[in-house]
């Protein structure tokens, strides 16, 4: 009788603390996120850009913008095979051990990983399923494990494009939302990912959507779509995992809160990502108001681009508000708007100029096609460059998020 009745105080103590996870696993706790102890943990942290998926404006590209126009150019510039071997190398050498070693040491707790759902499966044959994504997120995770960095794992390319622009890789429009094919890759997705990680503490959860729906389309029309779609996927992985919290972006760029009703799931925070905009409440007010009705965490998930007095007063403002942060990006070519940054390397100018003249035609690329010599050597200087060794703290950045200022 003396052992059922501890057992009963057992139960009702869990119950009462209102934690939502797994004794070993960051969760949430009312309007907290917590450590596994109940503790509040602020995430203060930064995304790692450009690494899974290459954006064009960090290669100085004005019109390639996305993985697949990028990969296009350099393509036409070396073909196909060396193109391949260029990539190989450059998930190798831009994100790596020593970086992510280095981003604890400056004081960080926490990066998000974006990630191309290309990584995971072959566009053209829905049932084939590939290594490579889980070959790279393994890797980082370990090094994570290692600095005793908390990770989240964000999607920033789903099937079928959540935004339609070129931040997802997609073909133009936020088709995911009406193919039924898609919804259902990238839910078996987050299922699998989910399954592998499922006992995993130092990933703090998934970023299931990012910045889904921009405002240029039927805004109307696709809202209503999102919120159902996110109880779709967490319903999906809360069958093999209930560990890990679930974060929900909002519609517009993770700006618009009011396609959200109440919340559905008990370890889910919500994340908004802001750029270029005033640093005062009436911008994080939306949030904070829907936080203080259904007492559950925010999450900073993006902000930064911008000038170190912003990126500092930006920053002020989410910690004024118990909000915590991810600032975009950490490493970045000949930029100030980063944490680190990296030399432009010899004879980069011949590819960005390449990259924006218009194509029409194989004649049209013979007239225009740099030499093969001088654009290997800047692609493989770009590599050489953006290793840690290579890189370079910009000091201002550092300060305005106030974490240490040596390499």
């Amino acid at each position: 009788m003396k052992n059922v009745l501890k057992f009963l105080l057992l139960v009702l103590f869990l119950f009462s603390t209102g934690l939502s996870q797994h004794s070993d696993f960051v969760g949430t706790k009312g309007e907290e996120i917590v450590l596994p102890d109940g503790t509040p943990l602020l995430l203060r942290g930064i995304n790692l850009g450009n690494w899974l998926v290459p954006e064009g404006y960090m290669f100085k590209f004005d019109s390639a913008t996305s993985p697949r126009f990028i990969n296009n150019v350099l393509c036409e510039l070396v073909g196909a095979d060396e193109a391949r071997s260029f990539w190989k190398k450059y998930r190798d050498h831009y994100i790596t051990r020593e970086d992510i070693l280095f981003i604890k040491k400056l004081g960080l707790n926490s990066v998000r990983i974006p990630f191309n759902w290309r990584l995971f499966t072959v566009e053209e044959y829905p049932d084939l399923w590939v290594g490579l994504g889980f070959e790279m997120l393994d890797r980082v995770i370990r090094w994570c494990k290692e600095a005793n960095l908390w990770v989240v794992l964000d999607m920033h390319c789903a099937p079928g494009g959540q935004t339609g622009d070129n931040i997802d890789d997609s073909w133009g429009y936020p088709f995911l939302f009406e193919n039924p094919e898609s919804q259902q890759r990238t839910i078996q997705l987050w299922q699998k990912i989910a399954e592998r990680y499922k006992n995993e503490p130092v990933i703090i959860g998934f970023d299931l959507l990012n910045e889904p729906i921009p405002h240029f389309y039927d805004q109307s029309k696709l809202n209503p779509l999102l919120e159902p779609f996110y109880k779709r996927i967490v319903s999906a992985i809360r069958q093999v995992d209930t560990n890990h919290i679930v974060f929900l972006g909002g519609a517009q760029w993770n700006t618009n809160f009011g396609v959200f009703g109440p919340p559905f799931d008990k370890n889910v925070a919500y994340t908004f990502h802001k750029y270029w905009c005033d640093t005062t409440q009436s911008n994080i007010q939306e949030y904070v108001n829907y936080r203080s009705k259904y007492h559950v965490p925010l999450w900073m998930g993006e902000s930064g681009e911008n000038k170190d007095a912003w990126v500092a007063g930006w920053r002020r403002l989410q910690e004024r508000n118990n909000i915590g942060w991810c600032f975009w990006p950490y490493k970045k070519m000949d930029s100030q708007r980063c944490l680190v940054t990296f030399d432009r390397p010899l004879h980069w100018d011949l590819l960005t100029k390449f990259a924006k003249t218009p194509h029409a035609g194989y004649i049209s690329l013979r007239n225009t096609r740099p030499s093969i010599d001088s654009v290997r050597t800047a692609l493989y200087e770009f590599i050489r460059l953006g290793q840690f060794k290579n890189c370079r703290l910009n000091e201002g950045y550092a300060k305005a998020l106030e974490i240490g200022s040596s390499k």
